[in-house]
């Protein structure tokens, strides 16, 4: 019907194309292939979400599209997280100790993603929270993932202006690039799924970015990660690459237990999540991978203030970002770099 499409001709008073998307990162990505084949210059690209009065009803809806046999048994967007997490663990046979050891690297995750956000003016969320709080929280779904284990409900916007290199160029003297763009699809239905413990579409998604953008996975030195969930984060740094299968709450345990704010990974540190990420940040859904693309953009110019990472006394030359529609249905990796 245009609706959106037709209010924003109003409210901005420009007549020029407009499509409706999901989220940011899928704009984005649609902005980028404009641009590169010469069709537009510039795109502005956009999010806004107003959630808090309507959660019930978009969890209710969110459900019902995605698994309508566990809506109607009363599942909830928590459930998934918690079935991951059980999957996870079975298949890589973490019990025991390990297992409480595991349980101890996602406190820490929501630690550390809280403690970034204590440096950032726009986070929703700018307190700090210790591993205690984390672990004694009211569960979601069934311990061990309780509230501090999960993303608040969120409103927000966020917007990303993108052009063509000549045009950056006359605008700034230090442009950020958008070296590759990819998405990937997975199945709606999360139990259908033939891997619980993994989400294909990021991993599809960052192999075809990287090879566009023409680097290597270990040339990149801050990454903003969709975050809904502690695990998410978890699993999302094994589907990137930067560890291997089954060994990512190692990575974390052996970092944030005395709280360095990195992960280190192949014998370098990866800074994630530098802005609090979803957990802290705030998760306004569709808007959420403008406000990763920001973070990213800043951290390369040198402009983060307090929470700025450095490697060899400079800003980090490449950055990415990752986002997804759903439990992992859609995903998007966006690889930003610097001259």
């Amino acid at each position: 019907l245009g609706l959106e499409e037709g209010f924003l001709s109003e409210l901005t008073e420009l007549h020029v194309p407009m499509e409706v998307t999901r989220s940011v990162s899928a704009a984005l990505l649609t902005a980028c292939h404009a641009i590169s084949s010469g069709v537009y210059s510039t795109v502005l690209v956009g999010g806004i979400e107003k959630m808090t009065d309507r959660w019930d009803k978009i969890r209710d809806d969110l459900m019902l599209l995605e698994d309508p046999w566990s809506y109607y048994a009363g599942g909830t967007p928590e459930v998934n997280h918690e079935l991951m997490l059980r999957a996870y663990a079975k298949k890589y046979g973490i019990k025991g100790e390990d297992l409480s050891k595991l349980n101890l690297a996602l406190a820490e995750v929501a630690v550390k993603n809280h403690a970034h956000a204590l440096k950032n003016e726009y986070a929703q969320f700018q307190r700090r929270i210790t591993v205690e709080h984390v672990l004694s929280a009211r569960a979601q779904s069934q311990k061990p993932l309780g509230l501090y284990d999960f993303a608040p409900i969120s409103d927000g916007a966020s917007a990303v202006i993108i052009t063509n290199e000549t045009t950056a160029k006359k605008l700034t003297s230090k442009p950020v690039y958008v070296l590759g763009c990819a998405s990937a699809t997975d199945f709606l239905n999360f139990p259908g799924r033939a891997d619980l413990t993994h989400f294909l579409a990021t991993r599809i998604a960052i192999a075809n970015a990287l090879k566009m953008a023409g680097i290597d996975l270990w040339d990149i030195q801050v990454a903003e990660l969709y975050d809904q969930s502690t695990v998410m984060e978890m699993v999302t740094m094994e589907d990137l690459g930067f560890c291997e299968e089954g060994t990512a709450w190692q990575c974390i345990r052996g970092k944030c237990e005395s709280y360095e704010g990195f992960y280190e990974v192949n014998g370098k540190r990866l800074l994630v999540n530098t802005n609090g990420g979803l957990k802290a940040d705030g998760n306004p859904l569709g808007a959420t991978g403008g406000a990763q693309v920001f973070e990213v953009f800043r951290q390369l110019r040198d402009e983060a203030g307090e929470r700025q990472v450095k490697t060899a006394r400079e800003a980090p030359k490449y950055g990415c970002t990752q986002e997804f529609e759903g439990f992992g249905t859609k995903g998007y990796v966006t690889i930003l770099g610097r001259d």
